[in-house]
């Protein structure tokens, strides 16, 4: 319930906030359709609020959030006051219209969050695989308790957060990173009391929901798609795969940016087809503003090319008009382009940081690679939840349905609608051309360029589903076979996006990632004023950046490069953070810092104080989240490295809890010599090692069998040796240790 509860009152907060901005920015023509921009205008006011919040010198969102309630309050009555012409019972039959749409809202916003409620039962985040939550919150934080000038704790390690021209972890927020998301928590879990963490995931959804009723009014005002055709595309962005993809990776910012470009092109083509001129133009200026300031703030960078359909529509326009259009080409281009300017010199520091942006791009392959999406995919017809094609014998049908059907329509159904033709090309193909050419790029380079392509495509999603559901125009002929063919692949497109929902629904209900209680505990060490300083060694990146994010207060250290702004640099901290499958146990010193299992804090200033980490031979982590047991599995051999910085050796009792696919004998050696062999099979078994000692500086124990690794089955190219799934440490010498290695077991 906690899910439900959360989500439905961001969504109505946000609402509530866009309610009077939409109503005096649009045009009275337009008015039938504020409803559909109550959401951007909202997103867009509720992130100028923190921005603005964030050039003073106040101490987050939690101190002026509450009081900036008033806002949309006094908007609303502006708005009420202008239109005191039309009654109050207008106002609601206008919004009545929009009541279709409003129940597809509430149905999307319920199935994505079913997941998140099976998952869990506390309010937290989760992810397919990607990380970006756990960056997204740590900028809510940022926002959320931190002014502009506090250098305190991560804020201001400069060495670790430099970043190009960014030399402060807030400044990395302001100038480089995803602003809005971020903003939008850390307003939210200001007035709501929640925690940036609690909110990620939730927020994420809500965003799709808050989408469709400008997706829907993208359809109906710009490509001129009935109420019913408009509705399906409406739905069908909903339910795209493509999309709860891009929710289960918490990609809070494309998720944005596709709304605020679905909006923008919406204009910039309603403008140019209506001819406006003078003060009919300057009333446009208010919406172009909100739909730049989404983009801006969230994905400054696509700003570049988030005109390519509305500018190529125009400039074919005007090149089929033999230049006849020219004399109103400029003023079409000022009434566009100025709130665009306007925008980026409100948003100085994010505009300078533009070229910084595309500067990183060049200097990591962020991403991964996603599987290539063919035109079926755009309307759902995908095999997995990995967005893998369907088998090709459903794949390459599907695939020639629609192009059938596409061609029928084109000759049919839009015999002497040439300006329809033209905006579907022009909604279409360029992105498609960019898709291609960063696809293959990628291919050819072996980057994950595909990332890229598939951010690309989705961004213009809405257009691409417009352009890719023009044969719905099929149903106004008067061909029943036509229609009939018609009408089956419309109830198979539906069907295939239930299929796809329910691969996501199943997928997430035992997410790869989630941010459990001992994660989300690990803020209380925030309150502990003997942690001064943290070396964050936590194997797993999803749960290393969370701790990151919950430990902004102190500073931290990182032994690899683990995202933008949390560089790797000596590890200076007193303290070691670690988690994985490596446990501190030390049975005469007991603390009383909260720090649970997996996770140990070592102080490095204790007599006995050693470091140990998985070295060579480790797959990836593997976690159970609703369990929170973990195990690595080894490539074969493996090796454990040690690191004692005293000049004496240090005793040490080692314990591990290990199986195998199949029976095989474990050796451990160390320094060059075998320690023990154990038998071990299927069974999870514990194996307690004799006394051995540390030696001063760096030494490995390995982990051999005399049978080589074996591959678990189809679909698993490794090659398995062990699943080590602890890993117990234990002092000899308990009387030699100060508080040093400690953990809740």
């Amino acid at each position: 319930m906690a899910f439900f509860l959360a989500g439905f009152g961001l969504l109505l907060h946000v609402l509530f906030w866009g309610v009077g901005l939409s109503l005096l920015i649009t045009p009275r023509r337009w008015r039938l359709g504020w409803p559909a921009l109550c959401a951007p205008a909202g997103l867009a006011l509720q992130s100028a609020v923190v921005w603005f919040g964030a050039r003073t010198n106040v101490e987050g969102a939690e101190v002026y959030a509450v009081w900036c309630e008033v806002i949309p309050v006094a908007l609303l009555g502006l708005a009420l006051y202008l239109r005191r012409e039309n009654p109050p019972r207008r106002l609601f039959r206008e919004l009545k219209a929009w009541q279709g749409v409003g129940l597809l809202m509430v149905v999307a916003l319920n199935v994505l969050l079913i997941p998140f409620a099976v998952s869990s039962k506390i309010l937290t985040s989760s992810s397919l695989g990607s990380c970006d939550a756990a960056d997204y919150a740590a900028g809510a934080r940022v926002f959320l308790e931190f002014s502009r000038l506090d250098r305190s704790g991560f804020m201001g390690l400069t060495e670790v957060v430099r970043l190009h021209s960014v030399d402060n972890f807030f400044d990395h927020w302001v100038r480089l990173n995803h602003f809005t998301p971020s903003a939008l928590l850390a307003f939210h879990s200001a007035i709501f009391d929640y925690r940036p963490y609690e909110l990620v995931s939730v927020a994420t959804a809500v965003f799709v929901a808050l989408s469709l009723p400008t997706v829907f009014w993208f359809a109906r005002s710009t490509f001129r798609f009935g109420s019913a055709a408009s509705g399906m595309i409406a739905a069908l962005y909903g339910f795209s795969p493509l999309l709860w993809y891009a929710v289960y990776n918490a990609a809070m910012s494309q998720l944005l940016a596709a709304l605020a470009v679905a909006l923008l092109n919406g204009l910039a083509i309603v403008a140019w087809r209506e001819r406006a001129r003078g003060w009919q133009l300057l009333k446009w200026s208010g919406l172009f503003a909100v739909a730049y300031w989404l983009i801006m703030g969230a994905y400054n960078f696509i700003v570049v090319v988030c005109l390519v359909p509305a500018f190529a529509f125009v400039a074919l326009e005007v090149l089929q008009t033999r230049m006849r259009e020219m004399r109103y080409l400029g003023v079409w281009l000022a009434s566009v382009l100025l709130p665009l300017v306007a925008v980026g010199l409100i948003f100085t520091q994010r505009t300078l940081g533009l070229i910084e942006r595309f500067v990183l791009f060049q200097e990591y392959d962020f991403g991964w690679k996603i599987p290539a999406l063919t035109p079926e995919a755009w309307l759902g017809f995908v095999g997995s939840a990995s967005l893998h094609a369907l088998p090709d014998i459903l794949r390459w049908p599907v695939l020639g349905l629609i192009v059938l059907l596409s061609i029928i329509a084109y000759f049919a159904a839009f015999r002497g609608e040439k300006e329809k033709k033209l905006l579907l090309a022009c909604a279409s193909l360029p992105i498609c051309a960019g898709y291609l050419f960063l696809y293959v790029r990628g291919e050819l380079r072996g980057t994950n360029a595909s990332y890229d392509a598939y951010k690309l495509l989705c961004v213009f999603l809405p257009g691409i589903l417009a352009a890719s559901m023009y044969w719905l125009t099929l149903f106004r002929l008067r061909a029943p076979a036509v229609r009939a063919i018609a009408a089956i692949f419309a109830i198979m497109i539906l069907a295939f996006n239930a299929y796809s929902a329910r691969l996501f629904v199943r997928r997430m209900e035992i997410p790869p990632l989630l941010v459990g209680r001992a994660l989300a505990d690990l803020r209380q060490l925030e309150r502990e004023p003997e942690v001064t300083s943290l070396n964050l060694l936590i194997d797993d990146f999803w749960s290393r950046l969370w701790a990151n994010a919950m430990l902004l207060h102190k500073a931290q250290y990182f032994p690899s490069f683990t995202y933008e702004g949390r560089r790797n640099t000596a590890l200076k901290g007193q303290w070691d953070l670690c988690g994985g499958i490596i446990h501190y146990r030390n049975n005469e010193v007991v603390t009383d810092f909260p720090v649970a299992r997996p996770y140990s804090l070592l102080d490095t200033r204790a007599k006995n104080y050693l470091r140990i980490h998985e070295d060579a031979g480790w797959y990836d982590p593997e976690v159970l989240t609703r369990s929170g047991r973990r195990w690595r599995w080894t490539r074969g051999d493996a090796k454990i490295r040690f690191e004692n910085p005293r000049e004496a050796a240090q005793p040490l009792l080692l314990k591990l809890s290990v199986r195998a696919l199949l029976p095989r004998d474990l050796q451990i050696w160390y320094n060059g010599s075998k320690v023990e062999t154990f038998a071990v099979d299927a069974d999870l078994r514990t194996v307690k090692l004799p006394k051995i000692m540390i030696a001063p500086g760096q030494t490995m124990l390995e982990l051999r069998s005399s049978q080589p690794p074996v591959s678990p089955g189809p679909g698993d190219e490794r090659k398995l040796g062990f699943a080590v799934y602890d890993i117990e440490i234990e002092f000899a010498n308990g009387s030699s240790s100060s508080a040093g290695a400690t953990a809740k077991l």
